[in-house]
């Protein structure tokens, strides 16, 4: 039997985790000159967090331990072909999807990333585990980058950008998403109009809020 993708790709990921945990007091000194109320406003407005990230360039962001383990297994249970991600970062998260990909046979993963320097780590990471030919990174804004080429059916989502684009995305998206699809939204709670959305009654999804400030979410009809 074959090592699974995520268990060879372990000391890379305990490394750029570390890496992640080593650079949070840096995003705290990036924020010193901002009150708690200025900072919760730039991560809702959707102008205003070209600033926040644009302090934030540096850092990893990464999603969790935890949550990287949960991508994994809903892209494995799934058996995911086709996945987009908003928000690439240094790629710890888009590792842990193409990880499911590779160990699904093989499909594509497109994700976003505006930051060009994050981009660039991102590709060496995704080289680094030799997962980067499952992965199309689209520099640039979001919005535009998901408006052309997208997989005619789409089996999982990942929201980890600019919080306040989260219903923008969806929007973007949700015409290629099959029944059955997944949705996962990292930092839900700094996004409540996603929140308010999928959590209506009626409105062709299930939601429910996970541990680390995650909505798991899935398309019904």
């Amino acid at each position: 039997m074959s090592i699974p993708t995520i268990t060879s790709l372990a000391p890379l990921l305990d490394r750029l985790f570390d890496q992640d945990e080593a650079a949070r007091g840096a995003m705290r000194a990036a924020f010193a000159d901002v009150t708690d109320a200025d900072r919760a406003r730039m991560m809702r407005s959707k102008t205003a967090y070209r600033d926040l990230y644009g302090r934030l360039k540096d850092a990893p962001l990464a999603v969790s331990r935890e949550t990287g383990h949960l991508l994994y297994m809903l892209a494995r249970s799934s058996r995911a072909k086709a996945i987009v991600e908003f928000g690439t970062s240094f790629g710890i998260s888009t590792l842990h999807l193409a990880a499911g990909l590779r160990d699904n046979g093989g499909g594509r993963l497109i994700t976003t990333e505006f930051e060009p320097s994050k981009a660039a780590r991102a590709r060496e990471n995704l080289a680094a585990g030799g997962l980067l030919d499952l992965v199309e990174i689209r520099e640039g804004d979001a919005l535009e980058m998901l408006q052309v080429d997208l997989p005619d059916t789409i089996d999982l989502v990942l929201l980890d950008g600019a919080k306040a684009l989260y219903p923008d995305i969806l929007d973007l998206v949700k015409g290629h998403l099959r029944p059955g699809a997944i949705i996962v939204a990292d930092n839900a709670d700094d996004s409540p109009d996603y929140l308010a959305r999928m959590r209506m009654p009626g409105n062709g999804y299930m939601s429910t809020a996970l541990a680390e400030d995650v909505e798991l979410s899935v398309r019904i009809n």
